[in-house]
């Protein structure tokens, strides 16, 4: 598998606009897009640090994944994306190391990336 760097940190949040607030002047940038990825129950938005993104997630809907992360651990990291030369291949090398994965298939999301 072939990583080229961190494409994006994705943390829940309760309030996406709060969060908005407090990370923008954490990081001292500006939040670059939001978004609504409906088949996935929630609403992002980034902020680019680097080469690399923040992508805060707020659930659209309790029993959302994002939802349901929240409820059991709170606010918090969610999730790490890699970008890497072939999805496809590196899928299936991370469910070959025995990495747990969401999806085998990739699927768009937030900004349409697989």
């Amino acid at each position: 598998m072939e990583l080229t760097h961190i494409e994006h940190v994705g943390i829940a949040v309760k309030d996406l606009d709060s969060a908005i607030s407090y990370y923008e002047k954490v990081l001292g940038v500006q939040c670059y897009a939001i978004e609504e990825v409906k088949d996935q129950k929630v609403k992002t938005a980034f902020f680019k640090v680097g080469q690399t993104k923040i992508e805060l997630l707020e659930s659209t809907d309790p029993e959302s994944p994002v939802g349901k992360f929240i409820e059991k651990k709170g606010e918090g990291i969610h999730h790490m994306a890699f970008a890497v030369k072939n999805i496809t291949q590196a899928l299936e090398e991370a469910e070959n190391k025995g990495i747990r994965l969401i999806d085998r298939k990739p699927r768009r999301g937030a900004e349409g990336l697989e």
